[in-house]
C-alpha cells in the first residue's frame, strides 16, 4: 500500500509540475511584479532604539500571536538592519517572536542561514540547520491542519487550495522557503548528501503545490505581492539549484518525476527581484550569488556581469556601506578583470563592520587569490596565513594553500618567513574534516597532492607550480583571462617551470608534472588567443593518459579546456562531443563532481545554442 501510495504521489507531482509550468508561462505581464526595484525605507537607528522596548514586552515561548501585517513589517525592518551591517540588532529584533510568528521565524532563520552560507564555517552551517528546523515548527502552527491522507488528497483539488486563508497561504510559502533553505544548506555542506536527505523532495512538493495556490483571487489578499514574491523566490531558487546538478543525478531526479529548469528559475528570480516585496532583495542576492560565484566554481566561468551590475546598483545606492553589497561589488569588479579596484573594495568591506569576523575571512580569501593572480606572493602568503589562524572552514585547504604559495618563493624569502614548507605540507592530512562520513573534495585533493612530502618517503618530491594548480582548480584562469598582462606574466612563470623540468632527473612524478605544466600553459595560451599552441599543449596531456601515475584528473579536465577551445572557434558540435567524452569515459578521479557540474553547465548552454 505504501509503495502504491508513493507511486501515485510521484505521478501526481509530475502532472502537477507540468501544469504549473504552463501556469508560469501563461501569466500575463499584469500578473507579474513589474515595478522598478523598491525596498521599504527604514530608519535603522530608530529601529535599533526600539529593540529594547520590543524585547521587554516579549518572552521566548510566549503564547501571544503576531498578525500577518506586523510580522511582515518587522521582518522588513530586520532585513534592513541586516543589510546595514546591524546583524545582531536584526537577530535580536526577530528572536523574541521566532517561535510564535512565522515571518519572525523565517527572518531569524534566514539571517542565520545567510551567515552560514557567507562564512561556510561548519558550526554556522549546523546553527543554520537548527534554526531552520525551529522555523519549520513555527510555520507548521499556521498551516492548515489535516491528516496525512487529507493532505495528499487536498493537493488533488485546486478548490481545496483556494480555500486556504491568506495567513495559511503565507504559512505554506514560509514553510516551503524554510525547506528550500535547509536543502541549500545541506547541499553546501556536502554536495552528494543532498539527495540522501530527502529534504529536496519535500521542498519540491511544497513549491509545486504553492504554485497552484497563486491562482486565488488576488483582490481578496491584502499582501498578495508578498506571497507572490515568496513563490518567485522559492520556485526560482529551486529550479536553479536542481539545474546545476550533474547529469547522472538529474537522470535520477527525472526518473521519479523531478527536474530543474535554469531559464525558468532565473526568470522567476528576476521577476521577484524587480517586485516590491520583502523578498525582492533576496531574489536579487540569489541571482548575484549565481553570477558571481556559482557560475565560476560550478559553471563555465562565463558570467553575466552586466545583469549582476544592474541588479546590484540600487542596493549599493541604498546601502553604500553594506558589507554584502560591497562584497558583491568587489566580486563583480574582479570578474571584469579590475583586480586593483576589487582589492580596494574588499578592504573597504573589511573595514565597515566588526560584528561578523567570519565575513572578513571571505574577503581574505578573495584578496589571497587576487594576489596570486598578480603573483604578489608575499601578500598572498599574508592572507593565507590570516586564514590559517582565524578561519575554521577548511584548515587543510588553507594550510595547503599557504605551503603552495610559499613554494613559489625564492628559497631565501621562505627562510625570512620562519615557515617550513615541508612541515606545512605534512600537516595537511591531519587537518582534513569528515562531514557525515565524507571528506570535502578540495581537502581530499590537497591531501593527495601533499603526499609527495610524506615522512615515509626517502626525500620529498617538490610539487610543480602548486599555487597555480590550485588557481586552476578554483577556475581562476577564467578571471585572469580578462587581463592580457596577467596572462602573459603567468605564461612566463609556467615556461620557466617547464624549462626547469627538462633539466631534472626523471622520477615517478615527471610525466604528471609535465602534463600539469602543459595544461596550465594551454590555459594561458587560450586566454592569449593563441589557439593552435594551446591545442598542442592540451593534446599532449590527452595523449599521455596511459603514462600518468597519480594525477589522473588532468586528462578529463584538459578535455574540458579543449572543448572550450573548439567552441571559441565555432566548432560547437565537436566541442560537445569532447565534453561528453570527458563526462562518460573517466571516473574515480580527483574533483570529479566539480568537473561534472561544469560539464553540465556547458552542455546546457551549448546544446541550446546548437539547436537555435
Amino acid at each position: 500500500c505504501i509503495l502504491e501510495y508513493k507511486e501515485k504521489q510521484v505521478c501526481f507531482l509530475e502532472a502537477l509540475f507540468q501544469e504549473c509550468l504552463k501556469d508560469c508561462i501563461t501569466w500575463s505581464p499584469s500578473d507579474m511584479a513589474t515595478n522598478n526595484f523598491h525596498f521599504l525605507p527604514c530608519d535603522t537607528k530608530r529601529a535599533s532604539r526600539q529593540l529594547g522596548a520590543s524585547g521587554e514586552n516579549r518572552s521566548e515561548g510566549s503564547s501571544a500571536k503576531v498578525d500577518l501585517k506586523s510580522g511582515l513589517e518587522e521582518c522588513a525592518v530586520a532585513l534592513n538592519l541586516f543589510l546595514s551591517n546591524k546583524f545582531t540588532d536584526a537577530l535580536e529584533l526577530l528572536r523574541p517572536w521566532a517561535k510564535e510568528s512565522m515571518y519572525h521565524a523565517l527572518g531569524y532563520s534566514t539571517i542565520v542561514v545567510l551567515q552560514a552560507v557567507m562564512t561556510f564555517e561548519q558550526q554556522d552551517i549546523q546553527n543554520g540547520i537548527s534554526a531552520m528546523k525551529d522555523a519549520l515548527q513555527t510555520c507548521q502552527k499556521y498551516r492548515k491542519k489535516c491528516t496525512v491522507v487529507e493532505s495528499f488528497s487536498s493537493l488533488l483539488s485546486r478548490g481545496s487550495l483556494e480555500q486556504l486563508s491568506e495567513e495559511e497561504m503565507h504559512a505554506e510559502i514560509c514553510y516551503a522557503e524554510c525547506l528550500l533553505q535547509k536543502a541549500a544548506l545541506t547541499f553546501v555542506q556536502v554536495t552528494n548528501i543532498w539527495l540522501r536527505t530527502g529534504v529536496g523532495w519535500e521542498a519540491c512538493q511544497e513549491c509545486l503545490s504553492i504554485l497552484h495556490v497563486i491562482q486565488k483571487n488576488k483582490h481578496e489578499q491584502q499582501f498578495f505581492y508578498e506571497f507572490e514574491g515568496g513563490v518567485k523566490l522559492g520556485t526560482g531558487a529551486f529550479n536553479l539549484m536542481l539545474s546545476l546538478l550533474p547529469a547522472r543525478i538529474i537522470r535520477l531526479l527525472e526518473f521519479i518525476g523531478f527536474s530543474g529548469n535554469r531559464d525558468l528559475g532565473l526568470l522567476q528570480l528576476r521577476e521577484g527581484a524587480s517586485g516590491r516585496s520583502m523578498r525582492s532583495p533576496l531574489c536579487c542576492l540569489t541571482i548575484l550569488a549565481f553570477h558571481t560565484y556559482i557560475s565560476l566554481i560550478l559553471g563555465t566561468g562565463e558570467v553575466n556581469v552586466v545583469e549582476a551590475e544592474s541588479l546590484l546598483a540600487p542596493f549599493l545606492q541604498q546601502f553604500p556601506n553594506g558589507s554584502l553589497m560591497l562584497f558583491y561589488h568587489a566580486r563583480i569588479e574582479l570578474l571584469k578583470g579590475n583586480t586593483e579596484k576589487a582589492q580596494e573594495i574588499f578592504r573597504k568591506c573589511i573595514s565597515v563592520q566588526e560584528e561578523w569576523k567570519q565575513f572578513h575571512h571571505l574577503c581574505y580569501w578573495e584578496l589571497m587569490w587576487i594576489n596570486i593572480f598578480q603573483q604578489n606572493w608575499m601578500q598572498a602568503y599574508y592572507y593565507s596565513d590570516l586564514l590559517c589562524k582565524e578561519s575554521k572552514w577548511s584548515k587543510a585547504t588553507y594550510v595547503f594553500l599557504k605551503a603552495a604559495i610559499l613554494s613559489m618563493f625564492p628559497e631565501e624569502e621562505v627562510v625570512a618567513t620562519n615557515e617550513n614548507v615541508v612541515t606545512l605540507f605534512r600537516q595537511v592530512d591531519g587537518l582534513k574534516q569528515r562531514i557525515a562520513g565524507k571528506s570535502l573534495p578540495t581537502e581530499k585533493f590537497a591531501v593527495r597532492k601533499a603526499r609527495r612530502y610524506s615522512a615515509s618517503l626517502a626525500a620529498p618530491v617538490k610539487l610543480i607550480l602548486p599555487a597555480l594548480e590550485m588557481m586552476y582548480v578554483w577556475n581562476g584562469f577564467s578571471i585572469v583571462g580578462k587581463r592580457k598582462d596577467l596572462s602573459e606574466n603567468l605564461l612566463v612563470t609556467i615556461e620557466k617551470a617547464e624549462a626547469a623540468l627538462q633539466n631534472q632527473d626523471f622520477n615517478d612524478y615527471s610525466v604528471d608534472d609535465e602534463c600539469l605544466v602543459k595544461l596550465l600553459k594551454g590555459c594561458c595560451l587560450k586566454n592569449l588567443q593563441r589557439p593552435l599552441q594551446a591545442e598542442l599543449c592540451f593534446n599532449h596531456v590527452v595523449e599521455s593518459e596511459k603514462l600518468l601515475k597519480y594525477d589522473h584528473y588532468l586528462v578529463p579536465f584538459t578535455l574540458f579546456e579543449l572543448a572550450f577551445l573548439y567552441k571559441s572557434q565555432g566548432e560547437i558540435d565537436k566541442a560537445i562531443k569532447v565534453l561528453e567524452t570527458a563526462r562518460n569515459n573517466f571516473k574515480d578521479y580527483s574533483l570529479e563532481s566539480r568537473l561534472h557540474f561544469r560539464i553540465q553547465a556547458a552542455l546546457h548552454l551549448w546544446k541550446k545554442t546548437s539547436s537555435d
